[in-house]
């Protein structure tokens, strides 16, 4: 069974959610202490965590930064509406997705499943056969694992996709719809910036070409591809 841990302090509402959950088919433990989320992630007990930002003590951020340090485990922010400092903050420490407040529980559980869907590892012994080779990067996407120049290359779950769909079009312009649709299981919706910090991200972890250009690059209003030595 699928546990959620939910990390928010308003009592009331985290009530509500386990109840939905719970009758949704999933194990949901909840929290108001960030320090105890840290915990769970690190001896991966949990499967996702829906975690609130705006939080006493210790805010959602610090929460999110410290467990992304010991924790690849998928992370679904909640956001107050319009707080777009927040949002692009966390996509940029490793958060996979977000939602604003206020938000439904089924649409915060739909979420879920869709960054689960994404993310999963298959079982033990899963085939490597359609293993993806471009230059130096290489792609197992059966086994969700990543070389760069023939070392580990530390992706999150929303950002292996990502990667993934530009490496199957490499050398080609992928359109940030397209991108949307394959890496996020969601069309692109206006103003959205989830796409552009996920590949600030990427970018940041492949480092420059010789020539000091990034490995990705963007065609402004249109999309991003993956460059390929010639």
């Amino acid at each position: 069974m699928t546990k959620v841990l939910i990390i928010d302090d308003d009592l009331e509402l985290m009530a509500l959610l386990k109840e939905y959950f719970s009758d949704e088919g999933f194990a949901v433990e909840t929290t108001d202490d960030g320090r105890r989320a840290i915990a769970e992630a690190s001896d991966g007990t949990v499967d996702i965590i829906l975690l609130d930002i705006m939080m006493p003590r210790m805010n959602g951020i610090e929460v999110l930064q410290r467990i992304r340090r010991v924790s690849a485990v998928p992370i679904l922010m909640v956001t107050a509406r319009g707080d777009d400092v927040d949002r692009i903050s966390g996509l940029n420490l490793g958060a996979d997705d977000y939602v604003a407040k206020p938000c439904s529980p089924g649409e915060l559980a739909a979420r879920i499943r869709a960054i689960l869907r994404r993310t999963s590892r298959p079982e033990e012994g899963g085939s490597a056969d359609d293993l993806l080779r471009v230059g130096d990067l290489v792609l197992k996407p059966s086994l969700r694992s990543a070389e760069w120049h023939d070392r580990p290359l530390d992706l999150t779950g929303t950002e292996f996709n990502l990667l993934e769909v530009l490496a199957r079009n490499a050398g080609q312009l992928v359109s940030k719809q397209e991108i949307s649709k394959k890496a996020f299981g969601r069309p692109l919706t206006p103003f959205d910036r989830r796409i552009d910090v996920h590949i600030s991200s990427v970018r940041q972890k492949l480092g420059l070409r010789h020539d000091g250009q990034s490995w990705i690059q963007a065609v402004r209003g249109q999309g991003y591809q993956l460059v390929q030595d010639p």
